[in-house]
């Protein structure tokens, strides 16, 4: 099993826990805000398991079928955790219309805030991991699951100020509005996750400085060439890939015009692990006097 796919399996168990915590947290205390904060949990470990399935699948080398990997698997997942956030809103809401209408007293419970806080602090230190292997290892699902996570920490936080303040107040209505805040904050996080993940299955261009990087290494590692024009990139999980045209002199020998795409294909890959380049080699009447100018 690959490390990334252990970390997801990890995502899986601290999902299931932080679920258990939660619950008997709300079950304490009778807020439906905790209520709605432990709903949230349960979207958390079904993205948790997305992002598993994800991980595992795209991990699967290129087949006759998918001659360019399976990469893209883990955008799937993203997106189907986006929809999966928005329906657990949309649940929230419905719960905290009902408590508005019909208030519910909420119970005072030193244990029951504290193990909430708890769930929180783990989650809080997970989501730091997976967006930390998610970024190092160049995958979406793993980061989707830890920015998720990231809300659910900041609902957290929202709903235990809420709780006291309802507890020391005593305004009941203050429960069901707060619930309703953590709603619309999840729901902003399903639409820029979900955001994100179709312009990965757009084939978006990588970021504008790695495309900066890409050709500077072209134009330093492309020594003998004249040019290199129309460069295209875009991403697929944690692949990147490269392809461009670069013009030779029309006397250039086809092993020597090889070899400076080696080493072009080199370096980009030490600067970009997993990087894929596709090269065009043009005679020099082809040149278009734009694009990377070679060193």
């Amino acid at each position: 099993m690959t490390f990334r796919l252990r970390i997801a399996l990890g995502s899986i168990a601290v999902g299931l826990l932080v679920l258990g915590l939660k619950f008997v947290a709300y079950w304490w205390t009778g807020s439906v805000a905790l209520y709605s904060d432990a709903l949230e949990s349960v979207v958390n470990v079904a993205s948790a398991v997305a992002a598993f399935v994800a991980v595992w699948f795209a991990s699967k080398p290129a087949d006759s079928n998918h001659p360019y990997g399976h990469d893209k698997a883990e955008y799937f997942a993203a997106v189907l955790v986006g929809v999966m956030i928005v329906l657990a809103a949309l649940s929230i809401v419905r719960e905290a219309w009902l408590a508005y209408v019909a208030p519910q007293p909420v119970i005072f419970s030193v244990e029951g805030l504290l193990i909430n806080g708890a769930a929180s602090l783990i989650n809080g230190a997970w989501a730091f991991v997976l967006i930390r292997v998610g970024r190092a290892h160049r995958s979406l699902a793993l980061v989707a699951d830890g920015k998720h996570l990231v809300t659910d920490v900041v609902s957290s936080v929202g709903v235990l100020f809420g709780v006291v303040l309802v507890l020391l107040t005593g305004i009941q209505a203050l429960d069901s509005l707060l619930a309703g805040i953590v709603a619309l904050n999840i729901l902003w996080s399903g639409w820029g996750l979900m955001k994100e993940s179709v312009g990965g299955l757009m084939d978006e261009a990588v970021a504008p400085a790695l495309q900066e990087r890409i050709r500077e290494m072209i134009s330093t590692a492309g020594e003998g060439a004249l040019e290199a024009h129309d460069l295209r990139t875009r991403s697929a999980g944690h692949v990147v890939f490269v392809d461009f045209h670069l013009v030779v002199p029309g006397t250039m020998t086809v092993e020597t015009a090889h070899d400076i795409c080696d080493r072009i294909e080199e370096a980009i890959s030490r600067d970009v692990p997993g990087a894929r380049t596709t090269i065009h080699v043009e005679p020099e009447h082809k040149a278009k006097h734009a694009g990377i100018v070679v060193v």
